[in-house]
Order: C-alpha cells, then structure tokens, then sequence
C-alpha cells in the first residue's frame, strides 16, 4: 500500500551503496543469494526461538533485498535477477511463517491460514505481471522493475511490517497472523478485481497501473 509513496526515498538512500559494491564488481544477483542465505538462517533462528538473531537476520535479509536493486540500477537489471529477487522473497516470507509453526504447534492452524493466503497475494501479483508482459501494460511508479508490479493493501512494506512485529513478539503470532491472513485475502479480492476490469477488453498496449 505504501510501497509506492517510499520507492523514490528508499532509492535516495540505497543508490549510493548500490554504486560502491558494483565499483569491485559485485553483481546484483550476488547480493540477492546472499540476502537469501540471511533469510533462511532468520527462519531458522524463529523455529529455534532465538528472537534477537532472527530480528538481526531478517534486517540483513531486507537490506540485501534492497541493495540488489540498487546494484542493479548500477549495472542494468536481468530477467535472471528479477526472477531471483521475486522468487526468493516469497519463499523467505513463507519460510519465516513456517519457523514460528515449528516453534510452537499452537501457532500452526494460523501459520497454515497465513501460507494460504501468500499463496493468493503472490499467484494474483505473477499471474498478473505475466499478461501485463504479454500485453506490453508497464508502470514505474515502484521504481524501475523486471516486470509489471501490481498493488495492494498489503505490499512488500506493510509485509516485512508484520514479519518483524511478530519475530520481536511472537507471543502475537497468533492474532497478527490471522488479521494479516485476512488483510492478505482482501488484497488477492482486489487484484482480481482488477484484472476483471483490466483484462476483459481486447489486449492493448498502454502504460499505468
């Protein structure tokens, strides 16, 4: 939801390290691989009840994720890395959420709801990119990406919102995670919403969101 509104910040504030890893010559799908590394250690440490490491893991996960953009504004983006850069954050965002029904059995009914519904956000988010790709439908208001991003109530930000309450505070795990699950659901309902209207007509090539 607020994804959008930070974009220009967030950028602000990373170019100027995307610029000094690339200088050696540090690529961005490096930088990728090694974020992902920290998130399935950060999984790892919530299954193991370790809350200060995985809070510390999870924020060298997300800092990755954003330096790989901006190393890759550096030296130009790849179909590779945004595959990767996709990919890889649903499965640390999955994985994350699988640590705390490891953790504790009572959380497993709501960790299985939450999954249920990543599962909506992320199919109606790819299905989507997909036509827009195939229907040349383009938007940067995220900044530059590998493919079309489609919004929502619930977004990368209030996403990793929501994983890092509930690592410092998993005693909350199993609130949140229905009320996110919830809010999840109703992003999937928009989306699809959405590609109704969008996508009933005749293809076209056009540019927004």
């Amino acid at each position: 939801m607020f994804d959008a509104a930070l974009r220009p910040f967030i950028d602000r504030v990373l170019n100027p390290a995307g610029h000094a890893l690339a200088r050696p010559g540090v690529s961005a799908n490096q930088v990728t691989i090694l974020g992902f590394g920290f998130g399935l250690a950060a999984a790892v440490a919530v299954a193991s009840g370790a809350t200060l490491l995985a809070a510390l893991l999870f924020s060298a996960n997300r800092v990755c994720d954003g330096l790989d953009g901006a190393v890759a504004r550096v030296c130009g983006p790849t179909d590779l890395g945004g595959f990767l850069d996709i990919t890889l954050d649903f499965i640390i965002y999955s994985a994350l959420v699988l640590g705390f029904a490891f953790a504790d059995p009572v959380n497993a009914t709501a960790a299985a709801f939450l999954i249920f519904s990543f599962v909506g956000t992320g199919t109606s988010f790819l299905s989507f990119a997909i036509i827009a790709q195939k229907r040349d439908i383009s938007t940067d208001i995220r900044g530059k990406k590998s493919f079309f991003y489609m919004g929502g109530l619930t977004e990368g930000l209030e996403t990793i919102i929501f994983l890092m309450a509930v690592i410092i505070m998993p005693a909350l795990f199993n609130p949140l995670a229905w009320i996110f699950g919830v809010l999840c659901l109703i992003t999937t309902a928009t989306r699809i919403g959405y590609a109704v209207r969008r996508l009933s007509g005749p293809a076209d090539s056009s540019t927004g969101e």
